[in-house]
């Protein structure tokens, strides 16, 4: 099925961004709503420092993410914000810690856009509703996937028609990799094979880093996995990248064609890492977040941070994002379904 276009997701809003001093009358602004919500909703506000959960481990694309966006907030939100790992659950424990947290706009969560377009999906009985436990507040980047080789597979292997006739010769050795079981790169593996009409056994692993390790040592042949998760072990040599699940070839990797050139045009697959708010949180307070995210993502640290993890920035208001996410998440039901995967866990 083809997924949502995101053609449109490379410009950020035209209006211009604040500056440190409008930054500081909108904090200002926000104390006085906050005031106006009661005293002891202001005085937890004010004790704890701001926060940005984050499900995954530190040192990870997620964590790196919301590291960036904390150091261009210091001094405009706080002289301190701390990224706060809830670790669990495939991402899970943070967002219920996000739920649960006073809606001040004193917690927030960054979190791939997964969690609340596939999950929904895959996990039975899953602690949050994705629709109403959250206010989607802004994407902060795009992450396009890929799938690539390792020595295990021939080095005349260079596109996606070279894997499938090799897959179909050798189906003992055909698997892929990928970081987690119910992730996006999971099932973009799983439409691959059912496009191309050959079988490959799927081998979820505990996160990117271990798959890669054993496609570079070739105890595994593929993986699909974050493009940035390739992008530190590419000049060895030992990976190559066959085909990317963009709309459009990645600046990263330009050389790399899409599904869609190689006769796959169904597969398309972008993760957006962004930032979410507890329901209930009061729409100026929404808002004000929004704009600094708009900022954070106007900095040239943060930009350049952002691509060495092989990510596009993305500003998109909070309106259009719950549209968005809204959008993908009936979009991805019917590919779930098809590949027969779901968890009770």
């Amino acid at each position: 099925m083809k997924q949502p276009s995101h053609r449109s997701r490379r410009t950020l809003p035209s209006r211009a961004h604040p500056t440190r001093r409008e930054a500081g009358l909108w904090l200002t602004a926000l104390g006085a709503t906050l005031a106006g919500l009661g005293a002891p909703r202001l005085a937890r506000a004010q004790a704890a420092m701001p926060r940005i959960l984050v499900g995954f481990p530190a040192g990870g694309s997620v964590d790196v993410c919301a590291r960036r966006v904390a150091e261009a907030w210091r001094g405009r939100l706080a002289e301190t914000v701390l990224v706060d790992q809830r670790v669990g659950a495939g991402g899970r424990l943070a967002i219920t810690a996000l739920k649960d947290a006073p809606a001040d706009g004193g917690t927030l969560l960054m979190s791939p856009s997964s969690m609340f377009t596939i999950y929904p999906h895959v996990y039975r009985k899953l602690a949050y509703k994705a629709d109403s436990d959250v206010i989607p507040v802004s994407p902060v980047a795009n992450a396009t996937c890929g799938f690539g080789v390792g020595p295990m597979v021939p080095t005349s292997v260079r596109t996606l028609a070279d894997f499938v006739a090799w897959a179909k010769s050798r189906p003992e050795q055909a698997a892929y990799a990928s970081p987690a079981a119910g992730a996006m790169p999971h099932f973009l593996g799983d439409q691959f094979q059912r496009a191309a009409g050959i079988k490959l056994t799927h081998v979820p692993y505990r996160g990117a880093a271990p798959g890669l390790q054993d496609l570079m040592g070739g105890q595994i042949a593929s993986g699909c996995f974050i493009l940035g998760d390739f992008l530190p072990h590419l000049a060895s040599g030992r990976i190559r990248i066959l085909g990317v699940t963009d709309q459009q070839r990645s600046r990263f990797v330009p050389e790399v064609p899409t599904f869609a050139e190689q006769g796959f045009p169904g597969i398309q697959g972008v993760e957006t890492y962004g930032l979410f708010l507890p329901a209930r949180t009061p729409a100026v307070v929404v808002d004000k977040v929004f704009d600094l995210a708009r900022v954070a993502l106007r900095e040239k640290q943060v930009v350049e941070g952002l691509a060495k993890l092989g990510f596009e920035p993305l500003v998109m208001a909070p309106a259009d994002y719950a549209r968005r996410l809204a959008a993908e998440r009936a979009s991805w039901g019917p590919i779930v379904q098809a590949s027969g995967f779901s968890s009770d866990d």
